[in-house]
């Protein structure tokens, strides 16, 4: 964990400022998942990054708490809200596994383009089931490198020697999906543009 966190506390600053890659994705991300948020909404972010998509979704939420490993990201993440003004976030610096939640505490559980980055995908996974209420639903935007990226496999270990590369999961769309479904969720949406793109998931815990 202390490796991930240094490399993603050296990371950030690039991070913040580095443009969306796909704009149109992105957007059609935040409307769809607007979509199952509501003003009552009590909404859980776990690598939250530089809380760039938590600042755009906590105005439509009644409280947003925006998590992650990094001290530095989370920094950028509070100079974002202050800049919009937003005041419904809590950041707070937190491994997923070890955050001091009860169970059946949220509506939504957002986890973006990080589930192939966590040490166990399956229990992250189980994890946000617990979390949510009846009838919530958890957001994933996934890269599944086994499928669309898989030159990368090889590359990968070679960079994180290096320090250049945090903790990857080598994951496929199809076992996405089984983790998914194992852990109890119905998958209600799926958006997957490409196979060298994040898979795009909203899946809900049954009421």
């Amino acid at each position: 964990m202390d490796r991930n966190r240094r490399f993603w506390d050296r990371t950030a600053k690039k991070y913040f400022k580095a443009p969306i890659g796909d704009e149109a994705a992105y957007e059609h991300k935040l409307e769809k998942t607007r979509e199952y948020l509501t003003p009552d909404s009590e909404v859980l972010e776990f690598g939250c990054g530089t809380g760039g998509t938590a600042v755009l979704h906590a105005p439509h939420v009644k409280h947003y708490l925006a998590t992650d490993i990094s001290d530095e990201m989370l920094n950028f993440g509070r100079e974002r809200a202050r800049e919009a003004g937003v005041q419904n976030i809590t950041f707070q610096r937190a491994n997923f596994d070890e955050l001091d939640v009860a169970p059946e505490s949220f509506d939504a559980v957002l986890g973006l383009s990080i589930i192939h980055l966590m040490q166990d995908p399956d229990a992250a996974i189980a994890r946000a089931f617990r979390l949510l209420k009846p009838g919530g639903v958890f957001v994933t935007s996934t890269v599944c490198i086994a499928d669309g990226l898989w030159f990368l496999v090889p590359i990968i270990p070679l960079m994180q020697l290096f320090g250049l590369a945090p903790h990857v999961k080598f994951l496929s769309a199809r076992r996405l999906r089984k983790a998914m479904e194992a852990a109890g969720f119905q998958i209600e949406y799926e958006w997957w543009p490409k196979r060298s793109k994040a898979l795009f998931l909203i899946c809900r815990k049954p009421g």
